[in-house]
Order: C-alpha cells, then sequence, then structure tokens
C-alpha cells in the first residue's frame, strides 16, 4: 500500500455517487452517517488488504450498511406493532374478568391515539386501523412515503409510552396487593 489511502482519494472523488446509491434505501437523514461509516469500515479494511477496486468496494459497503439499517429499523417497528396488536388481541370465550381487561387494554389505545397529533394520528389510524398501504396514505394525504413512515413510527413510539404510563399505576396497585 502506498503513503496515502486510495479509499480515501475514492470516498472523497466518489462521495455524491455513494449518497445517491442509498438515497433510494433509506431516509434523507440517514445518507449522511451511513456514507461515513462505510468509509470508515472501508478504510479500517484498507489498512488490513489490499483493495484493488476500491469504488466498487465502497459502493458495496454503503449498500450494505443502507440495507442493514432499513432492516434493523423494520425489526424495530414489526417489534413495536406486534406488541400492539397483543394490546388489541382478545378472545370472544374468554372469562369476564379477560373481557373487561381486554376492553380496558382498547379504551387505553383509544385514549393514546386521542393524545397524538392531528397530522400522526390520521396517518397512524389508516395504517393500523385501515391497514393501507404507505404509498395510498401518501397519495390520499399528499405527503410523501417517507413522512407517511416517520408519522407510523412516530404514532406506535407515543401510543406504546401512553400505555406504559397506563400500566405503571395498575403495576404499582397488584405489588401493594401483594403485600397485604
Amino acid at each position: 500500500m502506498s503513503g496515502s489511502s486510495k479509499i480515501a482519494a475514492t470516498y472523497l472523488k466518489y462521495r455524491t455517487r455513494l449518497m445517491r446509491a442509498v438515497s433510494n434505501i433509506v431516509d434523507d437523514n440517514d445518507i449522511e452517517d451511513i456514507v461515513q461509516d462505510a468509509f470508515v469500515k472501508s478504510y479500517e479494511a484498507e489498512l488490513k488488504q489490499d483493495i484493488e477496486y476500491e469504488r466498487t468496494y465502497m459502493l458495496r459497503t454503503v449498500r450494505n450498511l443502507a440495507l442493514n439499517h432499513v432492516s434493523r429499523s423494520a425489526h424495530k417497528l414489526n417489534d413495536q406493532v406486534e406488541n400492539m396488536d397483543l394490546l388489541l388481541d382478545s378472545s370472544h370465550d374468554a372469562s369476564p374478568e379477560h373481557q373487561t381487561e381486554s376492553k380496558q387494554r382498547f379504551i387505553h389505545f383509544c385514549q393514546a391515539t386521542e393524545s397524538l397529533s392531528t397530522e400522526v394520528k390520521r396517518v397512524f389510524l389508516l395504517k393500523k386501523v385501515y391497514d393501507m398501504s404507505q404509498r395510498d396514505i401518501a397519495e390520499l394525504l399528499q405527503l410523501s412515503e417517507s413522512t407517511v413512515e416517520k408519522h407510523v413510527a412516530k404514532g406506535l413510539m407515543q401510543c406504546a409510552q401512553f400505555l406504559a404510563r397506563q400500566q405503571q399505576p395498575q403495576r404499582r396497585d397488584d405489588s401493594q396487593s401483594n403485600l397485604g
């Protein structure tokens, strides 16, 4: 390897192209971070091995990092959705106590959605209650798909936080009744 880094020179020369390569994969706010991470990883790899095709190596690295980022985000979102689905799941042949608990959880969920801002609530309900695709919601509300995705994620997060706050007093009551 020569005294100067081929990867650094390639990064400087193709930075815009690297950013464009991931712009269709990740949100605009994440592009710069992913491209910088790709540079760091490529530079570290260059220190350990000779990289013959630097541009191709960096393009693959930035693409893989972007895909991993999307995958992690999707897993987080799916976990939150699954947790939300468990709250809404009810059985018709359950005991009266279970039915009462289910109705109470549903009321809390409705209260949670009421606490959302108007725009987030509209997007969140269209996605979660009416099961519309992000693309359809974006077209209906004349928003970008990225904005729809952010509103859904924000709605999930705020509803989960609201529901967690609702559970805290109940948990305290349960632990106190176990002491007595």
